[in-house]
């Protein structure tokens, strides 16, 4: 029974939420897309003519947002937009997709392959692994989701370039900020207006290399 007026209040919540019904209007396929639009805006960030790079990627309202802003008059796109997850995603026009485990070491090479020798001005990652409940098991999965991106930008970003990372307040996150600051000359923590308040997510911005030259993690 529980279980059951849960689902009910959800539903009334997302049908109210305003996020959701701005998400329609535009044209988004999730509400996560004013998420990164208010960091994106905060921070300055997303270019014509940058390469993103976009993980856990579907359904696509990041890399939706991504190709709004880099598309120019006349709609072309100036700039790349990669996108990988491991559930499938509609396509996005302009958007190059992968699907697969981002953990997986041969999808990560299909990616580093897909990249090339362009250096990328912004890795993004929404990525969530599964939560079990079991608050160290939980944090450790977090953690080790978010080391994967950040050694994935150490290659490929630009010495000026930017990762955001979803990560969640608890158990494991100082290490996770820790673990920005030896890399990054800023880092920041966001909780947008379209994060629920209830929810522990945030969001952690590195930007600027602190060593470029030195790419290992």
């Amino acid at each position: 029974m529980a279980k059951k007026k849960f689902s009910k209040e959800w539903i009334h919540q997302h049908i109210n939420d305003p996020y959701v019904k701005m998400a329609q209007q535009k044209g988004y396929r999730a509400r996560a897309a004013f998420k990164l639009i208010e960091i994106l805006d905060s921070e300055k960030l997303m270019r014509k003519g940058d390469i993103i790079v976009d993980l856990g990627s579907t359904p696509g309202s990041w890399s939706q947002v991504a190709r709004e802003r880099l598309t120019a008059e006349g709609g072309v796109l100036q700039g790349r937009v990669i996108a990988l997850d491991l559930l499938p995603m509609e396509p996005i026009a302009g958007v190059e997709f992968i699907q697969g485990d981002f953990r997986d070491d041969d999808v990560l090479a299909i990616l580093n392959e897909r990249v090339g020798e362009q250096q990328v001005n912004l890795v993004m990652s929404d990525m969530a692994p599964n939560l079990s409940g079991v608050s160290s098991a939980d944090s450790a999965r977090i953690q080790h989701v978010c080391e994967l991106a950040l050694a994935f930008s150490l290659q490929h970003l630009t010495p000026d370039g930017a990762l955001i990372v979803k990560a969640f307040h608890g158990s494991g996150f100082s290490q996770i900020v820790q673990m920005f600051k030896q890399h990054f000359k800023r880092v920041v923590e966001r909780k947008p207006k379209a994060s629920r308040d209830k929810s522990s997510e945030t969001f952690l911005l590195g930007r600027g290399l602190k060593h470029p030259d030195k790419r290992e993690f």
